[in-house]
């Protein structure tokens, strides 16, 4: 693996961030979760919210254009996972107060915790795995 492709480094890089952070929630117990709820789900939106929505529908749609300027089989599958995100973005900027309820919910249930851990965790071996078999060089 000489050079990673753009899908690739998508692929390894959006499971590096989801192993790390579930490594970091282990690591940081319960500030985690004051963290998370202090100063990424403030009370109030923060106005970086509306940064990295901007940044993150762009993001979506630069890997749409690799989609169609480049000759990567199945580039479509890690572009269409990346679109799904932008239903977290779009409630984010949109519907934050509905968001921010649903992230309190979420983390302070442990069975919902461990849950959302085990899928992050399967879900970065997968794209492991997709950036290592199906967008390889």
């Amino acid at each position: 693996m000489d050079n990673l492709n753009f899908f690739q480094f998508v692929c390894f890089f959006w499971a590096f961030v989801g192993i790390i952070s579930r490594i970091a929630m282990v690591i940081m117990g319960k500030k985690w979760k004051e963290w998370e709820l202090k100063k990424v789900y403030k009370d109030k939106k923060p106005f970086i919210i509306y940064k990295i929505g901007i940044l993150g529908y762009l993001f979506v749609g630069f890997t749409w254009y690799k989609v169609f300027t480049t000759d990567v089989k199945f580039s479509w599958v890690i572009a269409l996972l990346i679109s799904l995100t932008l239903i977290k973005i779009t409630t984010l900027i949109f519907n934050y107060e509905s968001f921010r309820k649903f992230a309190v919910k979420t983390l302070n249930d442990r069975k919902k915790m461990i849950t959302l851990n085990i899928i992050v965790l399967i879900f970065s071996m997968v794209l492991i795995s997709m950036g290592l078999f199906l967008y390889k060089n």
